[in-house]
């Protein structure tokens, strides 16, 4: 049914609401929904991360190994999921930094990035190598040497000390459009990033054959 997987991290409640209707994707229930009315080409400015729905990448989209399938992917993250814990990453900010506007931690809780190293490390017996065609797709970025290396071994360049955690609200953006994007958003976000924030789960995505990816399970960090 699904030709990639991947171990998002989703949010629920408002935040979950917010972003699936300023995406124009819910990937709980794999379902495009209306965008709100703005005055902005929301269609437009949301259409490079619509397909993942609103989420914190923790393990990159992979192919499945050939020798696991997706019922031992399932037991694989349901098992990680109970030997670690929750995290606590404190406020959510939104700003326009990279090129994209996202919504990021206001710090860097170590706790976040040993969560974000286990699940790559962890979950890794599961991923079939890169192909040559995806090793030079990504190889149109411009890549460190440590992060070429980290993609050849790990399947995605920015993880580990080039990890930044992340949920993406729009694709790339001119610095002036970015900031009209910004203010636009910010009184709709404030009241749904009010207090601090926890990685409560992490989720198993399934992308369909339209490339769109779908919510399999959120499982609750119990550990």
């Amino acid at each position: 049914m699904f030709e990639r997987f991947a171990i998002f991290y989703t949010p629920t409640g408002a935040l979950a609401d917010f972003g699936a209707a300023w995406l124009g994707w819910d990937s709980a229930i794999g379902r495009a929904v209306p965008h709100p009315d703005t005055g902005l080409d929301v269609a437009t400015i949301t259409a490079t991360p619509r397909k993942y729905g609103l989420h914190g990448t923790l393990k990159a989209p992979f192919r499945l190994s050939v020798e696991s399938d997706p019922a031992n992917l399932q037991m694989a993250v349901a098992d990680f999921a109970k030997r670690h814990a929750a995290v606590a990453i404190g406020h959510l900010q939104m700003a326009h930094h990279h090129g994209f506007i996202a919504l990021r931690p206001a710090s860097d809780p170590p706790a976040l990035h040993a969560l974000a190293r286990a699940v790559v490390t962890e979950l890794d017996q599961h991923r079939a190598p890169l192909t040559d065609a995806d090793i030079a797709r990504r190889r149109k970025a411009p890549l460190t040497a440590r992060q070429d290396t980290q993609m050849l071994d790990w399947g995605y360049p920015y993880i580990f000390d080039d990890f930044h955690f992340h949920l993406t609200l729009s694709g790339p953006l001119p610095d002036a459009q970015g900031a009209q994007v910004v203010s636009t958003l910010q009184p709709m976000l404030a009241p749904v990033i009010a207090t601090p924030w926890l990685i409560d789960a992490v989720t198993l995505m399934g992308q369909d054959a339209d490339g769109m990816f779908h919510q399999i399970h959120r499982y609750a960090l119990t550990g």
